[in-house]
């Protein structure tokens, strides 16, 4: 009997990517959310493109969260249009990480959505500018917030692994 796999390593520029559309996204949510005006109803809120700028985002973490990293709509464009023109061998992490961190954006971008929905001001534009401080840091600095969170909670034994995470 074999103990538990580690974790297929996934490129670490995808989540790079993935960010840096995230990181558009969540910007143009803010400027639009903080120029905008607030709406009165909850349909003229979902209506304006702030919070639809930033339920595309909502949708992307879901899906990475839930399904897993390739399941994003970022990943899967970078594996059929970016991946194959850059070079090879491509840097490779741990997949944990980078999903903790999807989920963290969902957990971010929800709260927002539905405090935005119930009439809560300046929840999305918060949110928001969480989103775009986290994509930012990860898409151009390389600096993985909800990552760090994740080996955070890892080392305190809150997350539990059965394998090690790898370097």
């Amino acid at each position: 009997m074999t103990g538990p796999q580690q974790p297929k390593p996934i490129d670490a520029r995808g989540p790079r990517f993935g960010a840096g559309i995230t990181f558009v996204l969540s910007v143009a949510a803010l400027v639009t959310g903080l120029i905008g005006g607030f709406e009165r109803t909850a349909a003229e809120r979902a209506a304006s493109p702030a919070f639809i700028l930033l339920a595309i985002a909502w949708l992307a973490f879901a899906l990475g969260t839930f399904f897993g990293n390739g399941a994003s709509p970022w990943s899967i464009i970078f594996r059929a249009l970016v991946q194959p023109r850059l070079s090879k061998p491509a840097p490779t992490e741990d997949a944990r990480p980078p999903r903790f961190a999807l989920g963290v954006g969902f957990a971010l971008s929800t709260a927002g959505l539905v405090l935005d929905l119930v009439g809560v001001p300046w929840a999305l534009e918060v949110a928001a500018a969480f989103i775009v401080i986290a994509s930012f840091l990860n898409a151009f600095a390389n600096f993985c917030l909800g990552c760090q969170m994740y080996l955070l909670l890892v080392r305190a034994g809150i997350i539990r692994v059965r394998t090690p995470i790898a370097s």
